[in-house]
């Protein structure tokens, strides 16, 4: 019990507060809200998808890499995102966010084996063309 009897409190507040603040307010929480929701929706689905995919290993030319620069306003640090595009020998492409260190050992035209997950990057093995189309590393 309030020490104030004409105290009406918080939901005394709300009551007398007017039909517009209160659909405003009660809108902004629900897409507030969804926003969470839909984020935290969307990264299970990529988790599961990804764990529900084979580890695939095939051979790949590095056709380009990319960096995507975030944040960093005033005192605050930015965050650098690392990708790169794979091409396959029938043409298509994939493009795969990398770590930094992986990103550094990559460079454009570079042959090898990629092994991924999904859209996850697992590794690349980097090789001679030759050993793979000529018969071995003593071919001219």
């Amino acid at each position: 019990m309030s020490d104030f009897p004409n105290d009406p409190g918080f939901f005394g507040f709300l009551k007398e507060m007017p039909l517009f603040f209160k659909l405003f307010g009660g809108g902004l929480f629900i897409v507030v809200i969804g926003g969470f929701a839909y984020v935290l929706i969307r990264g299970l689905s990529i988790w599961t998808t990804n764990n529900a995919a084979d580890v695939t290993t095939r051979p790949v030319t590095v056709a380009d890499k990319r960096t995507h620069v975030w944040g960093g306003s005033g005192d605050s640090s930015s965050t650098t995102d690392y990708f790169a595009t794979f091409e396959f020998s029938d043409g298509s492409r994939l493009e795969l966010q990398v770590r930094g260190q992986q990103f550094g050992l990559l460079a454009a035209g570079d042959y090898g084996q990629l092994t991924y997950q999904g859209t996850r990057f697992k590794a690349f093995h980097r090789q001679d063309q030759r050993e793979t189309i000529g018969g071995g590393p003593m071919a001219r």
